[in-house]
């Protein structure tokens, strides 16, 4: 049996004989029962209701409750309102798992490193990666050091979501029935993608962990010619997702019609991935924004003072490590300044499904003083040094929402552990600001920190941290206009933009792309920005991918000697192109053949002789630039015209024809019909360069393009005397198709259409719907 991965068919448990299958579980004890008799398994679940909640937690939750007011306005959203904070991180919870338990509860299901056992054998890699990487112990032991005021917070998180399932017996956790208030510590952050490990993937685990294995600390290494094949791996959403990211624009006010700083707030993340909420409380608080669900701060937002967009970053906070790794007489050592250093063994027990039974599978994982080993590279072990949770982080994430000046949120910074994001800010004040990243390593530059780097030295070893002061950032620029599209920070306010040369290179990896340059030219367009005009602004459709890439195709196409079959064929869907002024929309037959042929694009890119070293950008546009380039984007034209007229039964299908809004039902893994009811969309994958995002494609039992990610939560917000705001989600606040709010928005969501937000209490009255306690 193999090293890391030791399969025990026997289930386990910790009180009961083995009856395995039937997963029980508490909040302290798993049960596996197969093959039990219909009048056992009735008998049993009388105490597993009882073991669940205990008389104590239930007065507890019902004493909370009375001190919390939940207000749901015409559109559903929830505006909470508590006496103390932790009153108000009970009603957002509580008010989350109305709208979505399922998402609520699959988010720590992967946080706490147990995918496998809902999703089976595929996630195990996945599992054991989360596993090492986030240590529920370690989440265990920094709640109980926590401040008192954190642990309220995190006491009233796990309340509110026990009350919910208490008050609502109907619906049925996949797994986690009672919510534990160190859940919120094994996820700090609220960014999709808070996870760094230096690029390693679960399938680097796999290939080390799962070709190998230790036996009474004994190590036997396999020779495996054959790659091990990827159990679940990225797929074209993912890495698009990667590669679109999301916007914030920030204006002063000596560019504003009234005189105030506006903050333009656009994540591009899956859809449903986040709801619009109010949180407010009487020690200081009242946040608005968008909350990833399951946590109970608002991630990107606002409050009566400042507002802060969040875009994700590619700032190095993880470097990985090669390490000089040897067993000899049961002992495991690495080299360290050349002496031997014990290797740390820990043994991760994880479960997966498999048909109706729950296996067992012990890894054993090795670590050194930089961090897990994750990777074997050409005989190499890889370790990874990362900080991807922790207390600090968590307090960041909850103070940030309670900043009440320039002063207080440059403090809050100063916490430096804000891993994942770069920040856009607008203040009441008139300031407005750009950090790219917030923790970043002090690291000896006379090394490539985007390779593993010598382990075996002090010299690769971080050396601190940067101080605020010293990392990427802009504040009050002359232009009046800050824009990051998880761009370069060299282009964030234009010709006022920080130089490149004076950072260090592990500072800002990130490339320029061409949604970063699309709203460099759209922003400095206008001079009397208002609310309306900064939305504008944000949905501005010029795909600017195509802009040297098309005047290069009409220039090869006019070169084809007349008898070329081409020149015939081609002559109206060039004359379209030719025409086309590179904006998206619903009646576009130019973006229908755009887009199915830029992938086109993408694929001959790749096999051509351009600079690999080159950013994307770079790239494109010197490919688009060579004539001898022209044959290849002819035949590849050629080729998306063919594709469409195929599928679609004419090349002049528009596309707001295939490209679709849908939302059907609220699984995860959505399903799509074209038989059924969908609203067509003009809006395409920012890749394109268009700085709004709609990502769509094509399902197995579909022809047309359903959208999945991009725009979700978005707010424009305007600081001054009074808070002014617009928002908009994707579909609606409910994930529940028979609720009116499933979809309610959908409609303004296909083409732009922004509502009120209602930020004082007096305007949610209003326009409420419904007011009532948590469990009423």
């Amino acid at each position: 049996m193999s090293i890391f991965e030791q399969d025990n068919q026997q289930p386990y448990f910790t009180a009961w004989p083995d009856l395995s299958g039937f997963l029980i579980q508490s909040s302290t004890t798993v049960f596996y029962i197969m093959q039990m008799k219909p009048l056992f398994l009735f008998l049993l679940l009388p105490i597993q209701l009882l073991a669940q909640f205990t008389h104590e937690e239930l007065a507890r939750y019902e004493k909370e409750a009375s001190r919390v007011s939940i207000i749901r306005d015409n559109w559903g959203i929830p505006h909470i309102y508590g006496k103390k904070d932790a009153d108000a991180v009970f009603g957002l919870l509580y008010a989350q798992c109305e709208d979505d338990f399922n998402r609520v509860e699959m988010n720590y299901i992967e946080k706490c490193g147990r995918l496998s056992e809902v999703n089976g054998e595929k996630m195990l890699y996945s599992d054991l990666l989360i596993r090492m990487i986030i240590d529920t112990a370690d989440a265990k032991h920094d709640y109980q050091q926590a401040p008192e005021w954190l642990r309220k917070l995190c006491d009233a998180f796990a309340d509110g979501v026990n009350y919910y399932l208490s008050k609502h017996p109907q619906t049925k956790p996949i797994l986690l029935h009672h919510f534990e208030p160190w859940y919120p510590l094994l996820w700090t952050d609220g960014s999709i993608g808070a996870i760094s490990t230096a690029g390693f993937t679960e399938n680097d685990l796999r290939k080390l962990y799962g070709n190998e294995w230790i036996q009474d600390q004994h190590v036997y290494f396999k020779d495996n010619a054959t790659a091990a094949t990827a159990l679940n791996p990225v797929d074209k959403e993912a890495l698009e997702e990667l590669f679109t990211g999301s916007n914030g624009f920030a204006f002063a006010p000596s560019i504003t019609e009234d005189g105030h700083a506006i903050l333009y707030i656009n994540p591009h993340v899956t859809f449903y991935f986040r709801p619009e909420v109010q949180m407010v409380s009487e020690e200081g608080l009242n946040v608005y924004g968008a909350v990833t669900w399951g946590q109970f701060f608002v991630y990107q937002g606002f409050n009566e003072h400042c507002g802060w967009m969040h875009t994700s970053s590619r700032v190095d906070v993880s470097d990985a490590y090669i390490e000089k790794i040897s067993q000899k007489d049961n002992l495991w050592t690495y080299t360290y300044e050349q002496e031997k250093k014990p290797v740390t063994l820990k043994k991760i027990s994880l479960q997966f499904k498999r048909n109706d039974s729950i296996i067992r599978k012990d890894f054993t994982v090795l670590y050194t003083h930089h961090g897990p080993v994750m990777a074997r590279q050409n005989g190499q072990f890889i370790s990874v040094q990362s900080f991807n949770r922790s207390v600090i982080s968590l307090e960041q994430s909850w103070l940030r929402t309670k900043a009440t000046s320039f002063k207080a949120f440059k403090q809050i910074l100063d916490m430096r552990a804000n891993t994942s994001n770069n920040t856009v800010y607008a203040d009441a004040e008139g300031n407005i600001g750009y950090w790219h990243g917030n923790y970043v390593p002090i690291r000896d530059t006379n090394y490539q920190w985007n390779k593993p780097v010598d382990g075996t030295i002090k010299a690769t070893e971080w050396k601190g941290l940067h101080t605020v002061d010293e990392i990427v950032q802009v504040i009050n620029p002359v232009n009046g206009w800050l824009q990051n599209c998880n761009s370069t920070p060299f282009s964030v306010a234009g010709a006022y933009s920080p130089l490149k040369k004076n950072y260090p290179p592990y500072m800002a990896p990130d490339e320029e792309n061409f949604r970063g340059i699309n709203a460099v030219r759209v922003l400095d367009r206008e001079k009397k920005y208002t609310i309306d005009k900064v939305i504008a602004a944000g949905y501005d459709t010029y795909l600017a991918f195509f802009e040297q890439l098309v005047p290069a195709l009409v220039n090869a196409y006019q070169q084809l000697s007349p008898a070329d079959s081409l020149k015939k064929n081609l002559l109206e869907p060039i004359a379209v192109m030719k025409d086309w002024d590179l904006h998206a929309g619903s009646h576009s037959v130019a973006t229908t053949l755009a887009v199915t042929w830029g992938p086109l694009v993408l694929n001959a890119l790749r096999a051509s002789h351009t600079n690999e070293g080159d950013q994307l950008v770079v790239r494109i546009n010197k490919f688009a630039a060579d004539a001898a380039n022209g044959a290849v984007l002819l035949s590849q034209f050629s080729a998306a015209v063919k594709m469409v007229q195929e599928t679609y039964g004419s090349w002049k299908t528009e596309w707001g024809t295939i490209n679709r809004f849908q939302r059907l039902d609220d699984a995860i893994d959505a399903g799509y019909d074209d038989k059924l009811p969908s609203i067509p969309v003009g809006f395409t994958s920012s890749q394109w360069g268009q700085i709004p995002s709609f990502s769509s494609k094509r399902f197995p039992n579909t022809k047309n393009f359903y959208g999945t990610y991009g725009n979700s939560f978005i707010c424009a917000v305007e600081f001054g005397k009074k808070i002014k705001a617009r928002s908009l989600l994707a579909g609606g606040e409910s994930g529940n198709p028979a609720s009116p709010h499933f979809t309610d928005q959908a409609q303004l969501y296909s083409v732009g259409q922004f509502k009120e937000v209602l930020f004082y209490k007096e305007d949610v009255i209003k326009h409420k719907e419904r007011t009532y306690h948590p469990g009423e």
